[in-house]
């Protein structure tokens, strides 16, 4: 059985950072893109970042250059470090996992899902 396992949520402060990890089991993911999504409170859920097999990110708009998507292929885990929280970054945060190695930013084009772990920023 294929699954993403999330953790690295929390509370934190406006200005502040945390750092998320997903960790996949039952299958290898080494050739595939990996990424995250979030999901705020009656809204849709939205990409984050992402990442190739070998290495190449890509983000939202509206993370670029605060958060950092990275990966241990060995360790089958990729990780969201995020700085400069803001209120607007508080949502339900979604591991993701694709059989091909090609990004895609929209919801359709990934295959595997973990369970989300909530971020929430907050003075």
């Amino acid at each position: 059985q294929v699954q993403l396992v999330e953790s690295g949520g929390g509370l934190v402060k406006p200005g502040g950072s945390l750092r998320l990890s997903c960790a996949g089991s039952g299958r290898t993911f080494g050739n595939n893109a990996m990424g995250w999504f979030r999901q705020a409170p009656g809204q849709e859920r939205e990409f984050v970042a992402a990442i190739t097999w070998n290495g190449i990110p890509a983000y939202a708009d509206s993370v670029r250059g605060r958060f950092t998507i990275s990966r241990d292929n060995p360790k089958n885990t990729i990780y969201l470090h995020m700085d400069s929280l803001s209120l607007r970054d508080t949502a339900v945060y979604y591991c993701t996992a694709s059989t091909g190695v090609v990004v895609v930013t929209s919801r359709g084009g990934w295959q595997y899902w973990g369970q989300g772990t909530q971020v929430t920023v907050s003075s």
